[in-house]
């Protein structure tokens, strides 16, 4: 993992939200955030990695490989589509954006994202406004001024990516009808003693508010100065 370059031109504040598996509320999350503070104007951000069963949707491709490349990047530009960017948009983002990578081509789409970002902000000169970013395998290439990982006990399934993610999550979102974790549930589910007693958690079934304890790290990390390089 590449760590933080404080002599680049551009820091950013930069919330990465994950989760274990899919159809969690991820994306609902990012939106949570964004509503609970619209005035911060986030650039908001999915990406999206295709190929060897990772993206689809009932053993069926979903459709978001680029045609041409390993990687592509687009802005959204309606709200109403109901694609995930279109949601970040309809919550209150500044902008949109979704990222798709092969399998294992993330850092070939980092270039991408830092241009685009670079982009989208050229004509200010003020502070750059603060992005949130759903994705697990982010975190390989930087450290995030916020991580929040979403899990729910009641799903077997746990992508390696957010697996080897837990020990650097900020805060753990519960989701599910059984928010605790026990000897008897997956063996995933055994997370260790260290980890729970660390990390702070809160639970959130989607459609509830931003939990307290999430929106006092966000008011926190707008406060503090910007320190991510992307």
């Amino acid at each position: 993992m590449a760590g933080n370059d404080k002599k680049s031109p551009s820091q950013w504040r930069l919330i990465v939200v994950g989760g274990h598996t899919r159809s969690i509320g991820k994306t609902q999350l990012v939106c949570d955030v964004i509503s609970a503070f619209r005035q911060a104007n986030w650039i908001a951000g999915k990406i999206t990695q295709y190929g060897h069963g990772v993206c689809a949707q009932n053993g069926e491709n979903c459709d978001c490989a680029p045609d041409e490349h390993v990687c592509a990047i687009n802005w959204e530009t309606h709200a109403d589509t109901g694609t995930d960017s279109a949601r970040f948009l309809a919550a209150g983002a500044r902008k949109s954006f979704w990222l798709r990578t092969k399998q294992g081509f993330l850092a070939e789409g980092l270039p991408l994202l830092r241009t685009a970002l670079q982009q989208a902000i050229q004509a200010g000169g003020r502070e750059l406004p603060p992005v949130i970013v759903e994705s697990n395998s982010l975190l390989q290439f930087l450290k995030p001024s916020l991580y929040f990982s979403i899990i729910d006990p009641s799903k077997d399934d746990f992508k390696d990516s957010a697996r080897a993610a837990l020990d650097r999550t900020d805060a753990l979102v519960l989701r599910g009808t059984s928010n605790t974790f026990s000897p008897e549930g997956p063996s995933w589910t055994r997370l260790p003693a260290r980890l729970l007693k660390e990390k702070p958690s809160v639970a959130q079934q989607e459609g509830e508010p931003l939990p307290g304890p999430l929106h006092v790290l966000v008011q926190r990390m707008l406060e503090e100065p910007a320190g991510v390089s992307i």
